[in-house]
Formats: structure tokens, C-alpha cells, sequence
């Protein structure tokens, strides 16, 4: 690894050419979505400019974070959309309003922030905030397709705005769709096409520049009309982005005179809430992969961000917060300090000021297409199976906090979907509710420093996300690098959400140099195999499933080891390319053995990992084998090649790396994807045996890391008599390495 960069102006003076490269590709990304996100709050769309400049120029003097870029997020989309309904008393003040509420909201989180209350976001159940994103999600779509479509409906309700869409499709403006389809298309396919001269540019700024054509083919600047299949159909100016002439007009100020209602305070705590969660949820995702491993001080960020939604709420902006995807694009593009933050916002600042008159050119659908696109994403049917992976229960508190939420508002669908767990878990406790408290709050659970120096961590009563905080006291007492057993086996019930918070403390530890194991789960039942699923304690051992049963007599007939415990130490997966870039959660199903004659040792387990980040993180599970083979061979990663079945290799194409093909061997060169980076040393590893073995046996991913092969066929958990194959296949394969070398 480099060495970490300087902190402070002796940072910015080093890496100042790095942080401006990467600076530039994050404010290109941040001027369409910027604008997108106000329009989407029915805020003016310069809104969304000032709270990304305030987010760069004022945040970076006082922040907990490292390369993370700060601005407005879909997330406070309902919030602001809600808050103007509330709040409209026909002035002509409403966004006013909504600026004093930002200011009081943006006070009370730094207040948080300075008195240490940065983990209280630890506290929300997992399933509930993804319940509020997907809400968020579905009231975007809900209002932006009609954008997109040129239709309008005028009713309040966000169901009924998504069943209008439907109704109103024979009155969709087909000049409008056009140009919201082919923007539609490049959020799609941008990724997948291969000409250099799509990537010069980030997906949403093709959707703004492709569509300012259009705007002059259908001459958008004078009403008008046109005709399409014998019906005529109005443009005009209406259909354009709507910005002031200089940037000091579209400076707007609070009105504090609601500060004594309701719905003032309804919309101060709720935008106080999604921005603190949703901030602190992004500030640990990116320190995940900031590739100097630095951790963001999350008190510190917190009144940051506070301080800056202040001062974006005194100017006419949005809520700030840190934003994944811009983060995520300052750090592949080589930032290296929280001075690409600044040069984001001042080039945002630039770029307003010189295009200002080419962005009044763009219709209004291509902002509205890029937020039905992201929109979609929040409430996904892949979100919903997320959900019910992890476990039937999370389901049910996904779907009643997105109900609650689309049907009332931020804060009741919070505190509706955090009720409605907490009974949940009362009734799978069978306990009495002073009962069920008690083992909360006087649970005792203690740590115990142990004579070689190691902790244990004895959790004891319920463990759910009302106790997280008092966990959390205890595992700041334990020192980085410390060796730590966590034991849970005198707990009734695990909550998903005190899981995670344990997953996060073992990872840390571990990267700190301590050993982490998570015991005493063997009597406790899920009801799913998601490994931080919910977990309910039974007065017998957990009985095993009939795949788990098939496995184990697998085992004992042909010698192998067996367990179907959860082992969280996965450290040596890490070492492969793969998993150095996904997050593995840990593996089960563990299945162990050796090729006797061939002094090769072999491992088969299934395994869960994460792709993405925060709120956009998917998770995965596969069956996959590890073959040690110890001897040294070539570092490389092969996968299987296509368009549509590369779902894992959207970090490759930052590698430098290219694809190696034989040219004798045209189908392998076709079939596979190979890449690593000494290719002479590939060239002669991959010898015509090895390539024919590969051409005849169906594999997805297999990759090496120096001494061992990583190799699976498909994301999925493999039955038994794919198990079986797994083993011949490496055999066969292990056997043909050995004669290579003899």
C-alpha cells in the first residue's frame, strides 16, 4: 500500500493534481443529478447547485471524512416534496419555509455531532431504512414519469400519480417520450459500450447533452405545436429547464414565521433524520473503499454536515449530505484528499456560471428520466427479494415501513416500521413486554478481559437494535487489534440490524490485526440462510436442513471434515481479487478434504458477499472452491465472457489491465474473459491442455492468487451432486496442473 497522504494544506499541496483530476469527473456527474434532485423536491433547480457547492467549498474546513463528496441525495426528495404540501399556505413562501426548516435541522444535527450522538443512527432498524428508501424510490418514479412522459397528474396521492401514468398512456407527448427513452437507453447501455468516446463522459451527462438536440429538432423555444399520427401536441418553452440568468438571482432566504407549527417541526425532524442516517450509512460505506483504509470521524462529520445544510439552507439550498456514487467516482478517479471535495464544488460554481445558458436549453424529461432510472433502483423487485432473503420477517418490516411511508410520511413510516419490529420481536421472544425490556436494558451482558490479553464479548437477553447503543459502549473499551470471542449463546433473540453492528465491529478489529470469532449460535434458528439473519434461540440444537443433512453423510462416507457453522473468518478469501473488492459476510457449509496423490488440499463452501455500497449494496450467495495446490503460479483472473454475464466486472475496467487472447485459439479467447497483469508468464501457463480443459468444462469465475485458485460456476448454492462435480472438476484440473510441472 502508498503511504497514507498528509492530512491539511500539506495534502492539498502534494496531491492537489490528483484531487483536481478526480474533481472534475464527480462535477460533471454532480451538475445533471444536482438539478435533477431539486426539480424531483419541487425546489427550484438551483437549489440543487448551491447545496452541491456549499456541499465542496464549506464542508471540506470541518469534516470526519477522507475522499467522500458531499451534496444533496434522492433521499431528502419525499421530505422536501412533503414538507411544501405541509406547508403551502398559498404565499408563495413554501420553499421559504422549507429553507428555515433545513437551517433548524441542520443546527440540531451539528448539535449531535458535538455531543458525540453520531452512533443514534445505529439505533434505526436495517429493514426499516431500506422500507423509507424504496417509499423514497416509488415517489420519485411516481411523480418524475409524468415528466418523462409529458403528462401531468394533479392528484396528492402518490398511488394514485403511478396509476395515472398508466391511464394517461394514450396522452403521452411522444416528443417528450423520445427523448426520455433514448436518455433511458444510455443509462442502460453506457457501461456496456466499448467506444472510448461514450466515456469521456459520465452516463448523466450523455442524457443532458444528447437531449439539447432534440430540444432544437422539435424547437422546444417557441410554443407551438406538432403533429404525430394525425393528433397535434403542444411544446414549447414549458418543457425546458427553468434556471435564472446569474447565479446571484437565484439566491433565496429562509422564513422562520411556521417555527410555532406541526408541520415545521414534522418536516425539521424528518429531513434531520434520512440526512443523519443516510450520512453516516455513506461516511462508513466509503471508508470501505478508500484504498487508505482511513475511517471517518463520525461526530466530527456529522456537525460538519450539520454546520454546511445550515449554510446551504441561509442561500436557497437543499440538505447536504455524502453522496455514494459521487464518493465512489472521486476514488476511482485517484482522490486522494478531502481537498477533491472543494475543487468538486468549485468547478460546479464554474460550470453553472459558463453553461448556465446551454443548460436552459435541456428539456426537462432528460432530468426527469435520470430520476424515474435511480428511482427504480430504491424500489427494484430485486430490493424486494433482497428482503425476503433476509428473511420472511425483514419482508414484512420492509413492506409495512414503505406503506406507512408512501401513506403518511417520513417520520410516522419510521416510527410505524420500528414499532411494528419491535413487536415482531416480542412475539417471537414470547415474552411479556416489561419482560422483553428487561432483557434489553438489564441483560447482563458484560466484557471480560481474559489473562492472554483477548476479550470476550458475553451477550446475554435480546440483542436488537434498542441495545446497540450499550454494545457499543462496551466494544469501544476494547482495543484495536485486540483478540476478541464474541459470545452469544445465552441470548433469546439476534436481531438482523445488532448483526450487522457486530459483522462491522469483527471487520474492523480484524483490519486492525485482532481475531474475531462470533460463537454460541448453534441453538438459535433463522428463517432464512442469510448468515446476519434474525436468529431465535431454540432449548435444542438447530436442526440441520436436508441439503446440510446430504452434505454431512457426503462427508462421513468419503472421509471428508464437515461443519455447518458459520465461520466468519474468511481472510484468506480476501487475498483473491475478487473478494478483495466485495465484502464477504462469511461462509457456511464448509466442506474440506485432500487429493492424497497429489499433495493438494481443497475447500468447498457456500459464501455470502456484498456488491455495492450502503443502501445500493446487494448481497450474494454462492457455492465456490478454494484448490491450494502449493506451488507458485502466475496471478490472473478468468471469467466467463458476454455482454450480459459480466454482472461482476465493473471494478476490472479500472485495473489497466487488458484481455488476453491466443489467437490459435479463437473459441477460448471468445468464450473467456482473461486478464492479469505479467502476461507472459499467463501466456505460458495457459498451455494447450490447459486451454482444451477449459474450452470442455463449463465455469464462470476461476482465479489465482499466486499459490491457490479461486474457481465457481454460477451465484447460487450448488446441490449435492454439483458438489461432487465441484470435486471431480478440481481433481481433474489438479491433476492436469501437476503433470504440467512434472
Amino acid at each position: 500500500m502508498e503511504t497514507v497522504p498528509k492530512k491539511g494544506f500539506q495534502g492539498l499541496i502534494e496531491n492537489w493534481q490528483s484531487d483536481l483530476i478526480a474533481a472534475v469527473s464527480v462535477a460533471l456527474i454532480a451538475l445533471p443529478l444536482s438539478l435533477g434532485i431539486a426539480l424531483a423536491a419541487g425546489a427550484p433547480a438551483m437549489a440543487g447547485i448551491i447545496s452541491a457547492i456549499v456541499g465542496g467549498v464549506v464542508t471540506t474546513f470541518y469534516r470526519g471524512g477522507h475522499v467522500s463528496v458531499n451534496g444533496p441525495a434522492k433521499g431528502v426528495i419525499g421530505v422536501i416534496l412533503l414538507g411544501i404540501v405541509l406547508m403551502d399556505d398559498g404565499s408563495g413562501q413554501a420553499f421559504n419555509y422549507i429553507l428555515a426548516a433545513v437551517v433548524v435541522s441542520g443546527a440540531i444535527q451539528a448539535v449531535l455531532g458535538l455531543l458525540k450522538l453520531g452512533r443514534l443512527a445505529d439505533i434505526f432498524h436495517t429493514s426499516v431504512i431500506h422500507g423509507i428508501l424504496a417509499a423514497i424510490g416509488i415517489i420519485i418514479v411516481a411523480k418524475q414519469i409524468h415528466v418523462a412522459m409529458g403528462t401531468q397528474s394533479d392528484s396528492p396521492s402518490i398511488i394514485q400519480n403511478l396509476i395515472d401514468a398508466i391511464v394517461y398512456l394514450p396522452q403521452v407527448n411522444p416528443f417528450v417520450l423520445i427523448i426520455s427513452l433514448v436518455g433511458l437507453f444510455l443509462l442502460l447501455f453506457h457501461s456496456k459500450i466499448s467506444n472510448r468516446f461514450f466515456h469521456f463522459l459520465p452516463a448523466p451527462m450523455w442524457v443532458i447533452a444528447l437531449s439539447i438536440p432534440f430540444a432544437y429538432a422539435f424547437n422546444f423555444f417557441d410554443p407551438h405545436t406538432l403533429s404525430f399520427l394525425g393528433k397535434a401536441y403542444e411544446v414549447g418553452p414549458h418543457l425546458l429547464l427553468d434556471i435564472p440568468d446569474s447565479f446571484k438571482d437565484s439566491i433565496m432566504h429562509p422564513n422562520f414565521s411556521k417555527v410555532d407549527t406541526l408541520e415545521f417541526w414534522t418536516t425539521v425532524f424528518s429531513i434531520l433524520i434520512i440526512t443523519s442516517i443516510e450520512s453516516l450509512a455513506i461516511a462508513k460505506a466509503v471508508d470501505k473503499i478508500d484504498p487508505y483504509k482511513r475511517k471517518t470521524d463520525l461526530n466530527k462529520d456529522l456537525t460538519g454536515i450539520g454546520l454546511s445544510t445550515m449554510a446551504a439552507g441561509f442561500i436557497g439550498g437543499l440538505p447536504i449530505i455524502a453522496v455514494i456514487i459521487r464518493s465512489t467516482v472521486n476514488i476511482h478517479n485517484g482522490a486522494k484528499t478531502k481537498w477533491s471535495n472543494l475543487y468538486q464544488g468549485l468547478l460546479l460554481l464554474l460550470f453553472i456560471v459558463l453553461l448556465s445558458p446551454i443548460m436552459s436549453q435541456v428539456p426537462l424529461c432528460a432530468f426527469a428520466i435520470l430520476l424515474v432510472y435511480t428511482g427504480f433502483k430504491l424500489a427494484s423487485p430485486a430490493v424486494f427479494k433482497q428482503a425476503y432473503d433476509q428473511g420472511t420477517e425483514q419482508l414484512i418490516f420492509f413492506i409495512g415501513t414503505m406503506i406507512m411511508t408512501l401513506y403518511t410520511n417520513l417520520l410516522i413510516g419510521l416510527l410505524g416500521g420500528s414499532l411494528l419490529a419491535l413487536v415482531t420481536h416480542m412475539l417471537l421472544a414470547r415474552m411479556s413486554i416489561a419482560q422483553f425490556f428487561r432483557m434489553i436494558y438489564q441483560s447482563r451482558t458484560k466484557l471480560i478481559k481474559r489473562p492472554d490479553g483477548g476479550f470476550d464479548l458475553k451477550i446475554r437477553g435480546i440483542a436488537n437494535f434498542l441495545g446497540i447503543l450499550n454494545i457499543d459502549k462496551l466494544a469501544a473499551q476494547i482495543p484495536s487489534g485486540a483478540d476478541v470471542n464474541i459470545d452469544l449463546s445465552e441470548t433469546r433473540l439476534v436481531g438482523m440490524t445488532y448483526m450487522d453492528y457486530l459483522v462491522e465491529f469483527l471487520k474492523m478489529q480484524r483490519e486492525t490485526g485482532g481475531k474475531v470469532f462470533i460463537t454460541g449460535l448453534d441453538s438459535h434458528v433463522s428463517s432464512s440462510g442469510y448468515n446476519r439473519a434474525l436468529k431465535l434461540s431454540l432449548t435444542s440444537s438447530a436442526k440441520l436442513s436436508q441439503r446440510q443433512k446430504r452434505l454431512r453423510n457426503l462427508a462421513t462416507k468419503k472421509d471428508y471434515q464437515f461443519s455447518s457453522q458459520m465461520d466468519w473468518n474468511t481472510i484468506y478469501l480476501q487475498k483473491f481479487h475478487f473478494f478483495e473488492i466485495r465484502p464477504i459476510e462469511g461462509k457456511t457449509n464448509t466442506l474440506k478434504g485432500t487429493y492424497d496423490d497429489l499433495d493438494v488440499s481443497w475447500e468447498i463452501a457456500d459464501v455470502t458477499f456484498n456488491e455495492g455500497h450502503a443502501f445500493t449494496a446487494e448481497t450474494f450467495n454462492t457455492t465456490l472452491m478454494v484448490l491450494k495446490l502449493n506451488k507458485n503460479i502466475p496471478v490472473f483472473t478468468m471469467e466467463k465472457e458476454g455482454v450480459f454475464e459480466r454482472i461482476f466486472d465493473r471494478v476490472m475496467a479500472f485495473s489497466g489491465y487488458k484481455d488476453i487472447d491466443f489467437d490459435i485459439y479463437p473459441d477460448f479467447s471468445k468464450k473467456f474473459l482473461l486478464k492479469g497483469n505479467n502476461e507472459s508468464e499467463i501466456r505460458s501457463f495457459f498451455t494447450d491442455e490447459i486451454i482444451r480443459f477449459f474450452e470442455n468444462h463449463q465455469i464462470h469465475h476461476l482465479e489465482s492468487n499466486g499459490e491457490a485458485l479461486l474457481i465457481f460456476n454460477k451465484i447460487k448454492l450448488a446441490r449435492t451432486d454439483e458438489t461432487l462435480a465441484f470435486i471431480g472438476y478440481g481433481k481433474e484440473l489438479a491433476t492436469l496442473l501437476d503433470a504440467q510441472t512434472s
